[in-house]
């Protein structure tokens, strides 16, 4: 059996480091824009189209971190990514190291994977019921 195939096994747990990883980073944008922390430079109320992404990256960012819902969550969560690349990054460059988009980009697809792929280990969802 050769490195790779035994790597095989792992790929689960592999999943669900990227899952969680994504998941925290994601709630971080959501606790920026909505309590300021970490601090932010946004200052103010937030429109109501801020307002909504917010909450998306907070309550989505919590589910996919516990892995509940993920499949329709990663799903709603990759669009919402592709609209904000697309709203508030692409107008102002076509490349995204330009318009700061590229961390829009890597999470629209990474929710696009665990849509595909499912949560991985670690997820309530594959809490079996009785």
């Amino acid at each position: 059996m050769s490195t790779f195939e035994r790597l095989s096994a792992y790929r689960p747990y592999g999943l669900a480091a990227l899952r969680i990883i994504t998941a925290l980073l994601f709630i971080e944008h959501g606790t920026m824009k909505l309590f300021g922390f970490p601090a932010s430079q946004m200052s103010g109320s937030l429109p109501p189209l801020m307002l909504f992404a917010a909450l998306l990256e907070l309550v989505g960012g919590i589910l996919i971190l516990v892995g509940l819902l993920t499949r329709p969550v990663a799903f709603l969560l990759a669009g919402e990514m592709a609209v904000a690349y697309f709203m508030a990054h692409a107008p102002n460059s076509f490349f995204p190291a330009v318009n700061q988009g590229d961390a829009a980009i890597l999470f629209c697809f990474v929710f696009l994977y665990l849509f595909f792929s499912g949560p991985g280990a670690f997820a309530v969802d594959n809490r079996k019921t009785a």
